[in-house]
């Protein structure tokens, strides 16, 4: 069910600027997460009171989210679209009813949009240099 983002990403300007580094989903407490891509669960615990879960999809591809409540231990294998865990409780991140979303590719964080196939391709158009086009 597809669910409003609440607050889009905003990657940082460097690695250490301030940003968003994820998006943030409409999702009532206790709403099911489902995996979005097929990988191993690499981390289920609580990351600065707030319980993450992390999945290694390979290639350097890393998604997170949070607040969840793990469904998955730490080594299990997913696959796209298993239920992982649940929205918990919110903890101060993104406000109640809401998951927040991240995903790194090789430590650099990139829109999870791109993940979910929610960013069109740029396609590149020939510049025209006639002068009906220069006006």
């Amino acid at each position: 069910m597809p669910r409003p983002i609440l607050r889009g990403y905003s990657g940082p300007a460097t690695r250490y600027a301030s940003g968003h580094r994820g998006i943030d989903i409409a999702a009532p407490v206790g709403s099911a997460v489902h995996s979005p891509a097929d990988g191993i669960v690499s981390f289920a615990g609580t990351v600065v009171d707030r319980p993450v879960l992390s999945i290694r999809h390979g290639d350097g591809l890393v998604s997170s989210f949070e607040p969840i409540s793990a469904g998955a231990a730490v080594g299990t294998s997913v696959v796209a679209g298993q239920v992982v865990g649940t929205v918990a409780p919110s903890s101060g991140h993104c406000p109640p009813g809401c998951v927040h979303f991240g995903v790194r590719r090789d430590g650099e964080y990139l829109s999870p949009l791109m993940l979910l196939g929610g960013v069109p391709r740029a396609i590149l158009l020939p510049l025209d240099e006639s002068p009906q086009a220069r006006g």
